[in-house]
């Protein structure tokens, strides 16, 4: 059974910081792209980061741009997001998934993450 189970999510105050982690198993990740997504209550899905399986390369939407970190470690089917200089429009819910060249995609069930005075 293919597991992705996020950790780290909490409350932080603005300017503050946050690790997360996502926890693979079932699966290797180094077979597959990974991303970070969050989702805001009464808002879409909004891509957070992706990091390619092909070239380790990492790509960033725009709002978290400079201010976030994405990592994987694939020797401990490990994903990571370090977040800093948080705002109040980074909260909701973060989750990570995996998707092949198969299309075989898989999803966490996500971390909240809250950003409030």
């Amino acid at each position: 059974e293919v597991q992705l189970v996020e950790s780290g999510g909490g409350l932080v105050q603005p300017g503050g910081s946050l690790n997360l982690s996502c926890a693979a198993s079932g699966l290797i990740i180094s077979h597959y792209d990974m991303t970070w997504s969050r989702q805001a209550p009464g808002k879409g899905l909004e891509w957070v980061a992706h990091l390619s399986a092909d070239d380790g390369g990492i790509v960033y939407g725009t709002s978290v741009q400079g201010r976030f970190t994405a990592s994987r470690d694939n020797a401990k089917n490990m994903l990571y997001l370090q977040m800093h200089r948080l705002k109040i429009e980074d909260s909701g819910v973060y989750r990570c998934a995996a998707v092949n060249d198969d299309d075989q995609a898989y999803a966490g069930r996500g971390t909240q993450v809250t950003v409030s005075s």
